[in-house]
This record gives C-alpha cells, sequence and structure tokens, in this order.
C-alpha cells in the first residue's frame, strides 16, 4: 500500500517510508449514535455422534459449526449491530481510546492498525509492548456486545515498501523475493515467519499476500509487491505464502481480484482501466486467485479497478460482477474491499455511497471507510429502505462472524522454527539475481565505492561491505536504485526493489536484490566479494532480459 495505506492498498502513492497520514476522517471524531440492543449469544453447540455434521468443512477453513453459531448470532442482532459487523475502520495517531468507542459505539468489526498508530520508542524503533497493549484495547471493544469471537485487528505487513511494523520486528524483503527464489517451501517459511511475529502481539490478520501478476514496468502500483510475472509462480508462492500465515495462527488476505499488477493507472490515485476479457483475465491475473481458493484460503480483496468486460465504469470492488466471477471461481470465504478511501473510489462515491454499494454488489467486509460513522448510518438507511437487502447484510454479517469464530477456536499456534533474521536472510541470498556480470568469483577486486540508494542504503551497504572483509571508498562504483529510481550507470548497478531499472543502466554488471534490508545488503556483499553466488532468477521480463534469465 503506501502513503494511506498501500495494500488495504489505501490512498497515496507507495513510499518506502511506513508512516501513513491520518484518514480524511477518522472513527474517533465521527458522531454517531445508532441503538444497542441487547441479544443473547448462543454457546458452544453440542457434539453430535459420528459423523458430526458440525464438522463437515466449508471450503475455507471453518466448519459447519462456526457457521451455524455466526447465523444464530447474526440473527439476534439488531441492524446497527449487523451494520459494524462488515466494516474495519481505520483511525488517526494514537487516538486509541477513541477508536474503542467508536467500535463499541457503532459495534464494528474491529480496526486496521495503519504506520501512524504505531507506538514508538526512544530510538524510533515499535514499542512492542505498547503496540501490545494497543491491540488488546481495540480488541477489548469488540466484545462489548457480548460476541463469542475475536475482534479484528489486521495489518499490512507484506514486506519490502509495505510494511506497518519495523525493527525490532524482522525487517523483510520484497515479495518479488520469493518469485526470484523460486523454492515454496522457503516461502511457506518465511509466511509463517512474519505472522508469527504479528500473533504475540494481537494481529489476528494480514492484508497479504499480495497474488497479482506484474506486467513489468507499466505496471506503477504493484511492482516488486508482485511475486512474479508469471501466473504459475505467482499462484504457487502466494499460496504458500498465505498458508505459512495461516499456519502461524493468522488470517491471509490474497489480493486484489481482479488484478492489480496489469493495469497501468495507480488506483490510490484514480480508478484504473482494465481492458482485458474476461478469458485473458483467467489465463493470466486470476490463476493466482483460483489457487487460493482451490487450496481454500479464507479472505480475497478485491481492487478498485473497472473492468469493461464485466462492468464499465464501476470498481472492481463496488461491482456485482466482478463479485459474481470472483465466487464463479468457488470462493466460499470472505471478500473484503481494498480501502474504501483510496481515490478511485471517493472521486466517483460520495459520503457513505461507497460502503452501501460495495455491500450491495457483494462485499462482505468494508475496509476504511473514509467517515466510518457515515458508512455505518448509510447501511443502517439502507436496509430501512430497501435499497439495501436485509439478506445481503445478514448474509456478509455472518460471514465475517464465521470467520472469526473458526480463528478464536484455533488456538494458539506453535512458534515457527528459526528466526525471522536467518529466514529473512535465507530468503534475500536465495533470490540475488546477476543479469549482467560474471557468476563465478570476486566482481570486486577488494574494495569498492558506492554512491545512490534512498535514506540508509548507503550506509547499510557500507556496513554489509565491511561484514564481508570489502574496503569502502576507492575501487569500482557500485550504483544503488532504490524504490522507483531512475537507471544508474558506475561500474555495477544494484536495483533494491523492482528490477525494471536496470533495462536502462549502462553498468556492465547489473544485480537485481529486491530488498534494502540488512541481510539483503549482506547477500549483495558476499556475491560481489565472491563468497556467494547469485542463485535468483528474474522473475519478470527486464528489457532484454527475459523472465528466467540470472546465474545457472
Amino acid at each position: 500500500m503506501s502513503a494511506v495505506a498501500l495494500a488495504s492498498c489505501t490512498a497515496g502513492p507507495p513510499s518506502p517510508a511506513p508512516s501513513t497520514p491520518s484518514p480524511s476522517a477518522s472513527a474517533s471524531a465521527s458522531p454517531g449514535t445508532p441503538s444497542s440492543a441487547p441479544r443473547t449469544t448462543p454457546g458452544p453447540t453440542t457434539a453430535s455422534p459420528s459423523p458430526d455434521p458440525g464438522s463437515r468443512p466449508l471450503g475455507w477453513g471453518p466448519q459447519q459449526r462456526d457457521q451455524d453459531a455466526a447465523a444464530a448470532a447474526v440473527a439476534a442482532m439488531s441492524p446497527e449491530q449487523k451494520a459494524g459487523q462488515v466494516l474495519l475502520p481505520s483511525y488517526g495517531g494514537q487516538q486509541v481510546d477513541a477508536q474503542a468507542a467508536a467500535i463499541e459505539r457503532l459495534h464494528l468489526a474491529g480496526s486496521i492498525i495503519m504506520g501512524d498508530n504505531v507506538p514508538r520508542d526512544p530510538r524510533g524503533q515499535v514499542d512492542v509492548a505498547a503496540m501490545t497493549a494497543v491491540n488488546q484495547r481495540l480488541s477489548r471493544a469488540t466484545t462489548a456486545d457480548g460476541d463469542p469471537w475475536p475482534g479484528i485487528v489486521g495489518v499490512d505487513q507484506e514486506g519490502g515498501i509495505v510494511a506497518r511494523l519495523a525493527a525490532p520486528l524482522t525487517e523483510w524483503p520484497t515479495p518479488m523475493s520469493y518469485g526470484a527464489a523460486g523454492n515454496a517451501a522457503l516461502t511457506r517459511d518465511a509466511g509463517q515467519g512474519v505472522a508469527g511475529e504479528l500473533a504475540p502481539l494481537g494481529f489476528n490478520l494480514d492484508f497479504a499476500p499480495d497474488a497479482d501478476v506484474t506486467i513489468g514496468p507499466k505496471d506503477p502500483t504493484i511492482g516488486a509487491r508482485s511475486m512474479s510475472g508469471d501466473p504459475a509462480a505467482a499462484a504457487t508462492q502466494s499460496v504458500s505464502f498465505a498458508q505459512g500465515m495461516l499456519a502461524a495462527g493468522v488470517l491471509p488476505t490474497v489480493k486484489h481480484f481482479p488484478g492489480h499488477g496489469s493495469v497501468t493507472t495507480d488506483s490510490h490515485l484514480s480508478l484504473p482501466l482494465q481492458n482485458a476479457g474476461v478469458e485473458e483475465l483467467r489465463g493470466r491475473d486470476w490463476k493466482p486467485f483460483q489457487a487460493a481458493v482451490d487450496s481454500g484460503l479464507p479472505i480475497v480483496m478485491t481492487g478498485h479497478i473497472a473492468v469493461p468486460a464485466l462492468e464499465p465504469g464501476v470498481p472492481a470492488s463496488l461491482s456485482s460482477k466482478t463479485y459474481a466471477a470472483l465466487r464463479g471461481l468457488g470462493f466460499k470465504g470472505v471478500a473484503v474491499t481494498d480501502a474504501l478511501n483510496m481515490g478511485a473510489v471517493t472521486k466517483q462515491y460520495p459520503a457513505g455511497s461507497a460502503a452501501v454499494s460495495a455491500l450491495a454488489a457483494g462485499a462482505d467486509l468494508l475496509l476504511m471507510p473514509a467517515d466510518v460513522a457515515q458508512a455505518h448510518a448509510a447501511i443502517v438507511q439502507g436496509v430501512a429502505s430497501g435499497a439495501l437487502p436485509k439478506e445481503r447484510l445478514d448474509e456478509a454479517a455472518t460471514r465475517v462472524a464465521t470467520m472469526m469464530i473458526w480463528q478464536g477456536r484455533r488456538g494458539s499456534a506453535p512458534a515457527p522454527a528459526g528466526s525471522g533474521a536467518a529466514l529473512s536472510a535465507k530468503v534475500s541470498g536465495s533470490a540475488v539475481t546477476i543479469l549482467a556480470g560474471s557468476c563465478s568469483g570476486p566482481l570486486v577486486p577488494g574494495a569498492v565505492r558506492v554512491a545512490g540508494g534512498g535514506p540508509g542504503d548507503k550506509e547499510r551497504f557500507e556496513a554489509a561491505a565491511a561484514r564481508a572483509g570489502l574496503a569502502v571508498g576507492s575501487g569500482p562504483l557500485v550504483s544503488l536504485i532504490g524504490y522507483g529510481g531512475a537507471p544508474a550507470g558506475g561500474d555495477i548497478a544494484v536495483a533494491l526493489d523492482a528490477p525494471w531499472p536496470l533495462q536502462g543502466s549502462p553498468a556492465p554488471v547489473k544485480i537485481a536484490l529486491y530488498g534494502r534490508t540488512d541481510a539483503a545488503f549482506d547477500a549483495l556483499a558476499a556475491v560481489l566479494a565472491g563468497k556467494a553466488a547469485a542463485p535468483g532468477k528474474l522473475p519478470a521480463a527486464v528489457g532484454p532480459y527475459p523472465a528466467g534469465s540470472g546465474c545457472p
């Protein structure tokens, strides 16, 4: 995501900095006094003689018993309570008490944590204890109605430029690293590693992985957030990552259906147009989503993309034809919208109309409405007027409750094997790719110069070079190309994010690193010093270098 919420994708173009501006209207500032009708909550279901009909799987994680309990609970809810169950808002800064009060007042499903909500210690690092306390406070607020399931505490933690939580948590390279490494087992371990650090802090849902298939340099939004430009590889890697997350106790979100990697406009700013026909989409963009459905994954996010072949002029996230297409793949789980405060939506759907339109179209969970109280009131009014069928709201609220009842009974997950730092290093070491230059022996004579990159990149490179036994200050020039950077010259060009800038670089040695973590720079320094091979393969074509390019 980005400046307001990459991946949800939330508003604002992607930025390497994790901080996120507050939404235009936070929940804490929103009025609203919906009724809080009391209701009884069904107790645990009684076990039946074998075979137990309650244990029947629903094909996306939960069992029939979970759905039955959810349906009974939703049937006892007031319209105001049902409307809250389908809303997942953000909030501004450290206004935790105000957000908790809004959750209780509006009966909300929970909250998403953005970059500006993350407490920091005096060194600027994540205050882990304070973050855990924030999540516990928000989670407690969702139990005010007596619901027997946990509230959602979500976050965007993909790795690379989309990471709300940094040190002391593990810093992960870009998701494209998994496509370059081509090791599904390693990708699953990484997904488990990411989620294994989120769960102890109280997060139970991550808006990852990104399953978009990138088309390369003409893709302005996804880029290295995509695992591959090959549909089959993107499917394998994204499903593996998601399965690892589930194993660690966190719900993954596969995004952004019907595919954001093949459009040329940034939906944070305006509405992209996807001109491909349905058959072309099935053969490319939808393959990872079909794999996710076939694997029984619980959540798919819809993107703000107009697809004339489905419903001209309407964002997919608000399009009934798009949700029908998603269900047509066999998906039975929770369909969540991308952030509803993004430009692709707010320019076309004012006030609370986006929430009602998305819900009526087939969405189950509405992420980050620009004004959550306004969205809540619009849903309640829509049901009262008949503009929004009561059955559609019931279906959506039941799906969300079913998922969270299942999540609540899954119990604690075992800690993933190995440290996150070691896994992150293994991913980067497996992904580093040489597009031009020698595949064996040292690439530098023992000393290097360095230029370019973004904030902190030169310092990280210099520290890694020292650890690899390389002097800095003389010798070949290493040009670092950061996120969104232009092609650079020098003797060795290194792309730290998407590899596209290497296409225009005149440097005789070209390396794709797919990350700017300390571990990624260690992998680079080891290759430069001839102490490690570069086993990665290019996950998408870069100019004259076809996908699959790299050292043998």
